[in-house]
């Protein structure tokens, strides 16, 4: 028995697609990711301890930026696809070109964000929250969408080092990045060090800042690169390149949208919650952010499962990137398991975190802290129960991403977003059926319909058929070196 788990367990862990060298390019992305995390969290423990109201606008202002920037964030996410592909391929000169394609998208993006920057004034009238949290949630939309094209190309910078599979600068910078947002937030939010006392406006300042430092990094790593200037021929190509460009927006905008669909079904869904009320607003946002511990380092193994996917099918290796995936999954669900069993066990030492300073008057019609605490910890048994769901759809799609089957995953998430969580979370809510329970309940469903569309996508294997870049004469399984 000791023998045959041992041999089993030595054919996942080796070669080519084994959990030794996922965990070798995700481990870093899941620190990366987790930084990221760290950093949201820090936002809003900040910004608890500062005002009832301010974590109770944070959230669904940040996620309905995030609604606009995701979409330029998914479509820049696919340059590590392009390069991916054609790292696998042994097309290095087509590095380049995907790299700047992303730039000058993610210049192009940064424009039409600031635009969009002024509807938070009308979005958040219309979603009917308290006037005491609405002023909130208009200044935090206004500047994290106005700062939102440094995100956008942290991304597409991102992705050239993570398409390469080179992902420890990735988590370096971001780490770098993470840095200093926190510091900053400390004292803009609470006007610490000389610093004016700015609150939420404050935490989004920071925000955007952390994204433009991280920025400066990592076109600073790629200017230094021997290898991005003499084989991708990075300072050589600063004009668009159309079909280049095309081969981007072509797996590059379904994913955008769905990234966006994804982000508006939780916009809404954050959105519809507020209508019952403060406290269910406030332990909901509270939820969300206990929850980002979870998913976004699984995350950094979903963009692992692309990369490897992504490569394999540069070389023309279908079968590895199947076996990538699937030890990713492995590794992805043992996390998962973990950290839902924190949720159950210690759901009161999480939730304290976001109690406000003892000493800071709440705004008028803040709820007391001890009923968002009671309800919150009914709403970690709902993450914990859909964190193991969650991780098998976080892992398949960042592995349909890989493969460049982004039209089904967008297709699938229109569907499953209008129709398992909007829909039936505004029926449940404007009835007042089943209080705080009914609309967990449809996000839950929700994750279990995309868990199980994905994965029975990628298993029947129509992946394998797409073809993200041009035909190559190189030989199945050459070594680019």
């Amino acid at each position: 028995m000791t023998r045959n788990w041992t041999r089993n367990w030595a054919e996942h862990w080796n070669g080519p697609g084994g959990m030794r060298e996922a965990l070798a390019i995700g481990a870093p992305l899941m620190v990366s990711m987790g930084s990221m995390t760290l950093m949201q969290f820090t936002d809003r423990v900040f910004l608890g301890r500062h005002s009832v109201a301010e974590i109770a606008a944070s959230v669904p202002a940040g996620i309905t930026s995030f609604l606009f920037i995701g979409f330029f964030i998914g479509v820049a996410s696919c340059v590590s696809v392009l390069v991916a592909q054609y790292a696998g391929a042994c097309r290095p000169e087509r590095v380049g070109p995907a790299l700047w394609q992303g730039a000058w998208f993610s210049l192009a993006s940064a424009v039409i964000l600031a635009g969009l920057a002024f509807l938070g004034g009308p979005l958040f009238a219309w979603a009917g929250h308290p006037e005491a949290v609405r002023s909130l949630e208009v200044d935090y939309f206004f500047i994290l969408t106005l700062g939102g094209g440094f995100a956008v190309l942290a991304t597409a910078l991102s992705s050239y080092f993570s398409g390469l599979e080179q992902t420890v600068p990735v988590m370096l910078v971001n780490l770098l990045g993470a840095a200093a947002n926190i510091p900053l937030d400390y004292a803009l939010i609470f006007g610490k060090w000389g610093a004016p006392e700015l609150g939420i406006r404050g935490a989004a300042m920071a925000t955007v800042a952390g994204s433009a430092i991280t920025c400066l990094l990592f076109i600073a790593l790629i200017l230094r690169s021997p290898e991005a200037r003499l084989r991708h021929k990075i300072a050589a190509l600063p004009r668009p390149d159309p079909e280049m460009l095309l081969r981007l927006l072509r797996i590059g905008l379904p994913a955008g949208v769905q990234f966006f669909l994804d982000i508006l079904a939780l916009t809404g869904f954050s959105l519809l919650v507020g209508r019952l009320g403060l406290v269910a607003l406030s332990a909901t946002n509270i939820a969300f952010s206990i929850n980002s511990l979870t998913y976004l380092p699984v995350i950094g193994m979903s963009i692992a499962a692309s990369i490897l996917v992504g490569r394999s099918q540069g070389q023309q290796r279908p079968d590895i990137a199947q076996r990538a995936t699937g030890n990713i999954l492995r590794l992805s669900l043992g996390w998962m398991w973990a950290v839902g069993l924190i949720f159950v066990l210690l759901p009161g030492p999480l939730l304290d975190i976001f109690e406000t300073t003892p000493g800071v008057a709440p705004l008028p019609g803040a709820p007391a802290f001890a009923e968002i605490k009671a309800m919150g910890v009914v709403l970690l048994r709902y993450v914990a129960l859909y964190s193991l769901i969650d991780g098998v759809s976080i892992i398949y799609f960042g592995a349909l991403k890989g493969a460049g089957d982004t039209r089904f995953v967008m297709l699938t998430m229109l569907a499953a977003s209008v129709g398992v969580l909007i829909l039936p979370t505004w029926y449940l809510v404007a009835t007042g059926t089943g209080g705080i329970h009914g609309p967990w309940l449809c996000l839950t469903a929700y994750i279990a319909a995309l868990a199980g569309s994905f994965a029975l996508r990628f298993r029947s294997g129509h992946w394998r058929r797409i073809k993200v870049i041009e035909e190559t004469p190189r030989a199945v399984g050459n070594d680019c070196s």
